[in-house]
């Protein structure tokens, strides 16, 4: 399976990694980091806010073909500057075509926050990301035991970072909410098959508790899916395909979230 494909690459980059800089090393260099964001509070609706969105970049998916010369920088300004209240970088490098080194320059020519998305199976990786500036990080529950999750949530907010909790499917959620994070993002993409539903975030969204900000991803593409989203009280989209694909993200950012174009 995919998978597990991408998960046992990352294991043979985290030891790879290891060996050029060593945890101690990482954790003295986090010290010397700009405080992060509020990721939460950004993508957070309340009763007079309209829903959120994040806006994402990635170089390619295994549902994907690669972004022809893809622009991190002039996306992320169009980005902001569209409405987007959050961006997404997916650092992965060998499946997406990402890395640190494009979150960190998008942190430095944006000001809204900015999440790191990969695929975190060890706390190197949790310092690894606040050294490179990131304001939160996405934790997903099917690859992560419930011990595991929950101490890596703990380590993430030790070092000022929101989480993004990714679930899929029931057990999913149950392991999640068992750890208590404060963001749940309902994936409407199977990490297993990457075929989407749009209606898993519409199914697991009344199992999650109210004081939950709920983000729904993947597949977002049309403003009528925003809306009816919105309708049922999830805080964001994330979007990323639709965005990389078109030929103006930022009036695709507009069009999905219902502004004048």
């Amino acid at each position: 399976m995919i998978l597990d494909d991408i998960v046992k690459n990352k294991r043979k980059e985290i030891e790879e990694k290891k060996r050029r800089i060593s945890l101690e090393e990482l954790k003295s260099r986090v010290k010397d980091a700009p405080s992060p964001l509020d990721f939460k509070r950004a993508v957070t609706r309340n009763e007079y806010n309209p829903i959120k969105l994040i806006a994402e970049i990635k170089g390619k998916s295994p549902s994907m073909d690669p972004i022809e010369d893809l622009d991190p920088k002039g996306l992320a300004v169009n980005y902001e500057l569209s409405g987007a209240s959050a961006i997404s970088v997916v650092t992965d490098n060998k499946f997406f075509k990402g890395s640190l080194d494009i979150l960190r320059e998008v942190k430095q020519i944006t000001n809204i926050p900015v999440l790191s998305k990969d695929f975190i199976i060890d706390p190197y990786q949790i310092y690894e990301s606040r050294c490179f500036q990131a304001d939160s990080i996405l934790l997903i529950a099917s690859i992560l035991n419930a011990k595991e999750l929950k101490n890596f949530l703990c380590l993430a907010r030790d070092l000022g970072m929101s989480c993004v909790v990714e679930v899929h499917s029931d057990q999913d959620l149950d392991k999640a909410l068992s750890a208590s994070p404060e963001i749940i993002g309902v994936n409407n993409r199977s990490l297993y098959t990457f075929l989407v539903d749009l209606n898993t975030t519409l199914r697991l969204k009344p199992q999650i508790p109210r004081d939950k900000t709920i983000i729904g991803m993947s597949g977002v593409k049309q403003r009528e899916y925003v809306e009816l989203l919105e309708e049922k009280g999830v805080d964001a989209v994330l979007v990323g395909e639709a965005l990389l694909r078109s030929k103006d993200p930022g009036r695709k950012i507009k069009e999905l979230l219902g502004k004048d174009v």
